[in-house]
């Protein structure tokens, strides 16, 4: 389903699928959790294949506008990235110490967005919710 939803997007782009990115793809759904693009690129050359650096990175921008990703910004500020497709929404709070990402589902913040939107007249298609703070381990 993933493989195919990205080959319709990456073709009505006038692009294909390449074997490069059937590859990133691939690692990406087989990927737990968050990742960041040097990871990936990493994992991917441990594993012999021959994609460069440079298609990972211009294959995330095309995986997001697909659905199939979205961005988590750490606070590190380095870029990460999860799967969406097929996870429920949820939200994030990330401690600025130890970079521990908590996911959080909240409906009452969902009915809020819901109700905010429709106030302003305003057709909300997705958000993005960081906390940042301290996690227990790192609470002074």
């Amino acid at each position: 389903m993933e493989k195919q939803k990205f080959r319709d997007y990456v073709s009505t782009k006038g692009l294909k699928l390449t074997k490069e990115r059937d590859e990133i793809l691939n690692e990406i759904l087989a990927a737990e959790g968050h990742f960041e693009p040097e990871e990936l690129f990493i994992s991917l050359k441990t594993k012999g294949s021959k994609v460069s650096r440079a298609s990972v990175y211009r294959t995330i921008p095309l995986l997001i506008e697909s659905g199939l990703i979205e961005e988590v910004e750490r606070i590190d500020k380095h870029s990460h990235y999860e799967k969406v497709l097929g996870k429920q929404h949820h939200d994030h709070m990330i401690c600025m110490r130890c970079g521990k990402v908590i996911e959080f589902f909240s409906p009452t913040l969902e009915m809020l967005q819901s109700e905010l939107c429709q106030k302003e007249n305003f057709n909300g298609v997705r958000h993005n919710l960081e906390i940042l703070g301290y996690c227990d381990k790192c609470n002074l």
